[in-house]
């Protein structure tokens, strides 16, 4: 049986209630949970008066969220030329966007040059393609750095950076500072990426020392001034039930330790801290709510639904686990609390075996009509989205702290699909 401790957001009786406006599947978004997440992540870095989270777009490029966020003080990390019109639109420019991209287009360049973005340079090639298609070097910049290797932490291999396309070589990244100092840029900044959904509380206070010692060498040798540190993303969230959240107030506490350790020592004080963060700010906050359709019971049992990978890939491109609760139905008893249970393949409906939420997964017995909810797509949800099967993605709905639902966006209709073909339908 599965592990109890992992509840949704919302009750069984919203639940129905808010599936009989708004048809199955759609994404979930818990607005309480973003807010009060929000305010613990500025607290957690108080102690640095420049800190500034950069929301990464990638995760979640719904404006109504973003916005959410943007009261927070937050900016966008972008990493494409939509992603950078998205930010416009919501009137979050100049140094509030982290233009972050890699093999990047000459329009994208142009109109991160234009909103005044902070430009995250991924290799040191892209410095004179910069100044070739968008012109002179931003007064502020940033290099991205690779170390190479496998990044490790005392708990085991972390990640491999040797095998990521991200990122400068050490001896790249110093001559990419002198490269930029000679063309004008006044301010610089250091960013890397070093492991993706990490657990526990040390990711991040590790990698600020790498990078910390990093800028006070680079702010030396290079006579430049090292004016913020930029963490990127990495922090992970418990998608498993046994799983504990990170604590992001120890993680703010190490990264200080390391600070005045490291910087304040070295007389660098003034760096700001940044970060990227994605799957931390809203992961946990989202679900993808869908309704059991079919049951088919041939070598295993399947559970078919009416969500499918085109609403969250994830399981099906990474094996990744998403906890799923069963809700039930109106009126009915709650299924989670069923001692009934059978073990199922649960699947969406597309040419394509990996279209599985769930692969053994014992759960309560399911009946169809029922509503389940699969956990943790605040992040790497909808964005993901895609129309194989010319299957169409789902609406999007915010549940407000008064417990009010607003459809932050409608699902895609068929007209959707064919508004790029000269196709009479």
């Amino acid at each position: 049986m599965e592990h109890a401790a992992k509840h949704p957001f919302v009750s069984k009786e919203q639940l129905v209630a808010i599936a009989e406006r708004y048809p199955t599947p759609f994404h979930l978004y818990d607005e309480a949970g973003i807010r009060a997440n929000a305010e613990a992540v500025l607290d957690a870095f108080s102690w640095n008066p420049g800190f500034r989270e950069y929301f990464a777009v990638k995760a979640n490029p719904n404006p109504a969220l973003i916005k959410i966020l943007a009261e927070y003080g937050c900016g966008c990390d972008c990493s494409s030329y939509t992603e950078l019109l998205i930010a416009r639109a919501l009137g979050i420019t100049g140094e509030k966007i982290m233009f972050s991209s890699n093999d990047t287009p000459a329009e994208d360049f142009a109109l991160a040059r234009e909103l005044g973005a902070i430009v995250n340079f991924d290799d040191i090639s892209h410095i004179p393609f910069f100044e070739e298609v968008a012109g002179p070097v931003p007064a502020t910049v940033s290099c991205r750095f690779n170390p190479g290797g496998l990044f490790r932490l005392a708990n085991g291999i972390m990640d491999n950076p040797g095998d990521s396309k991200y990122g400068m070589t050490e001896e790249q990244l110093f001559e990419a500072y002198r490269m930029l100092r000679d063309r004008g840029a006044k301010e610089f900044g250091l960013h890397a990426f070093l492991a993706s959904n990490t657990h526990g509380n040390d990711y991040y206070p590790a990698l600020a020392r790498i990078l910390f010692e990093l800028a006070v060498r680079l702010s030396r040798e290079c006579g430049v001034h090292v004016g913020f540190v930029n963490l990127s993303g990495g922090v992970g969230i418990p998608y498993r039930p046994d799983e504990e959240p990170c604590d992001i107030r120890a993680i703010g506490e190490g990264v200080r330790r390391a600070y005045e350790e490291v910087l304040v020592l070295a007389g660098m004080g003034d760096v700001a801290i940044f970060c990227e963060m994605g799957r931390f700010m809203l992961g946990p906050y989202g679900c993808l709510v869908t309704r059991a359709i079919h049951e088919k019971r041939i070598y295993k049992d399947y559970l078919g639904v009416d969500a499918s990978a085109v609403d969250l890939i994830r399981p099906a491109m990474y094996g990744a686990y998403h906890h799923i609760t069963v809700m039930g139905q109106a009126g009915g008893p709650d299924k989670s609390a069923w001692a009934a249970t059978r073990t199922y393949d649960v699947t969406g409906c597309l040419c394509e075996n990996n279209d599985k939420f769930a692969i053994d997964r014992e759960l309560p017995e399911v009946e169809r009509g029922d509503l389940l909810v699969i956990h943790d797509t605040g992040a790497h949800g909808y964005s993901m989205g895609y129309n194989y099967n010319g299957r169409l993605r789902s609406a999007e709905v915010l549940l407000r702290e008064d417990g009010s639902t607003e459809l932050i966006r409608r699902a895609e209709k068929p007209s959707d699909y064919f508004a790029t073909l000269d196709l009479q339908i």
